[in-house]
């Protein structure tokens, strides 16, 4: 049976803890359902600087995503984008080993250059934003510098060295967020969570897009309250079938000794969780996610295309709203 909101359900705030490619589908889902009553809060601990420029990679996904115009086929940068910048780099001898697209540079220099002249990152992402019509608010979840160490079997590697060039090939030993315990939850990100009627943890991989949100305080300090409260915190599970969709996320669980379930997605996530809505192919599990504490459902979470998205979110939502 197809899920139905009411106006009601829709007329909520809702705030969206997301990042990567399967946070970015899910976003984009609750923006066709909600528009702008959606604040996306995103991860910028991937963030990293090159060739003098502020990458912000995993807002850029959710960004890009949000505005229609992403690339599909490989999960970040722009669709259509040529690579012509990156091309004569390599012709005067550079090793570009990461790729930013024609289109996707001009994002990167007036990022850097606006960060520059004294603006937070914070207003540099809505102005990006509402340039590329993107209807709901963007958020990154700090204007700190915030950093992913990757702690492996070859030594310590920052995020983009392990992710992209090393092609998150050696083994995961552990995780650090540098920055951390300095960095703070922005102003605009405060009001939206106090304004939040659902917050959804997009199925965003639990390690790298999830994690280094909730190391800033007062982040999970806050989704305590709003569970106290009976606001509905839900999440939708990254794992299907004990594998990531797209990602590293269950060689991660293995590489650290687990078992890469929805079940491990929601046993890191029950101290300030409500709800939990795993993938049917999954439904074995329903029990186990139960006696942690959780209400649970069931739905095809596979997000193959925007209707997939707005299925995902709808499930969600209504999950949230004890509907389902």
């Amino acid at each position: 049976m197809a899920l139905t909101l009411t106006d009601q359900q829709t007329a909520a705030s809702i705030v969206a803890l997301a990042g990567g490619v399967g946070g970015a589908r899910l976003a984009e889902g609750l923006q066709q359902l909600v528009g702008s009553r959606l604040t996306v809060i995103g991860n910028v601990a991937d963030d990293t600087e090159l060739w003098g420029l502020h990458i912000s990679p995993d807002l850029d996904t959710v960004m890009y995503t949000l505005a229609g115009i992403a690339n599909e086929e490989t999960g970040w940068g722009i669709a259509g984008d040529t690579w012509q910048s990156f091309e004569m780099l390599a012709h005067y001898g550079a090793e570009p080993w990461f790729r930013l697209g024609d289109r996707d540079l001009a994002t990167h220099l007036l990022r850097t250059d606006l960060l520059r002249s004294g603006a937070t990152l914070t207003e540099v992402t809505t102005r990006l934003a509402r340039a590329l019509g993107v209807q709901a608010h963007l958020l990154p979840v700090t204007n700190a510098t915030l950093r992913t160490i990757v702690l492996t079997n070859e030594g310590e590697l920052a995020f983009q060295e392990y992710f992209v060039h090393r092609r998150w090939q050696p083994r995961l030993l552990g995780l650090r967020f540098e920055g951390a315990d300095q960095a703070g939850l922005t102003p605009a990100a405060l009001a939206a969570l106090d304004a939040a009627a659902t917050v959804v943890l997009c199925p965003s991989n639990p390690f790298v897009s999830i994690a280094p949100l909730l190391a800033v305080e007062p982040l999970p300090a806050r989704l305590r309250v709003l569970k106290a409260a009976g606001v509905p915190v839900v999440a939708v599970s990254p794992i299907v079938g004990g594998q990531a969709l797209k990602g590293p996320a269950a060689k991660m669980f293995a590489e650290l000794g687990e078992e890469p379930t929805a079940l491990a997605v929601a046993r890191r996530y029950t101290d300030f969780l409500s709800h939990f809505l795993l993938d049917v192919r999954d439904a074995d599990q329903i029990d186990a996610v139960r006696a942690l504490g959780l209400v649970v459902g069931a739905a095809d979470t596979i997000m193959l295309d925007r209707e997939g998205r707005r299925r995902v979110a709808a499930a969600a939502l209504a999950l949230a709203r004890g509907a389902a």
